[in-house]
């Protein structure tokens, strides 16, 4: 049987018909995740869970977590952290642990999850701050949180000692 097509027309629709298909295939991706409700919906964020240690001794910083939830549709990034019981502007801050021990390293911002968040913890992510006074166990202490896309948050962090159980 003799083939229909010639040789170069059919060298030419196998090489339109890969990317056709693959717009094809991202149209109804698309199409699906808009029909879902998720298109163009922005984050959606709440702080809860604040808690601030206590300063050990003579070290004048401390560090304060929370906890950042994320109902909305696309991802936020936590920007910086203002107080005014902070001697120096709070700086985000991430804890690692090593063999020799624990150390601080600055980060410029925190990723909070679409349809997640973020859960600030002594051995992750947290707020290191000064406090401009002694800080008095049970006391609230309060926080604005800024994100690329959400409006600020101000939020109340419990005064606890290190290694409290705050869950």
């Amino acid at each position: 049987m003799k083939n229909l097509l010639p040789a170069r027309l059919r060298a030419s629709l196998t090489a339109v018909g890969a990317p056709v298909v693959a717009c094809g295939l991202a149209l109804a991706g698309l199409s699906a995740w808009t029909t879902h409700g998720n298109a163009g919906r922005p984050p959606r964020i709440a702080v809860t869970q604040g808690h601030a240690f206590l300063r050990l001794g003579t070290t004048p910083e401390t560090a304060a977590f929370f906890t950042i939830t994320n109902t909305g549709g696309s991802a936020d990034r936590l920007l910086s952290v203002t107080s005014p019981r902070a001697a120096a502007p709070p700086a985000l801050s991430q804890h690692r642990m090593t063999p020799s021990g624990a150390y601080r390293r600055p980060v410029a911002t925190a990723t909070v999850p679409a349809g997640e968040g973020l859960t600030m913890a002594p051995a992750g992510i947290d707020v290191t701050v000064r406090p401009n006074s002694d800080w008095q166990e049970g006391e609230h202490i309060p926080f604005t949180l800024r994100f690329e896309h959400a409006k600020p948050v101000t939020a109340l962090a419990t005064v606890v000692r290190p290694g409290h159980n705050t869950a």
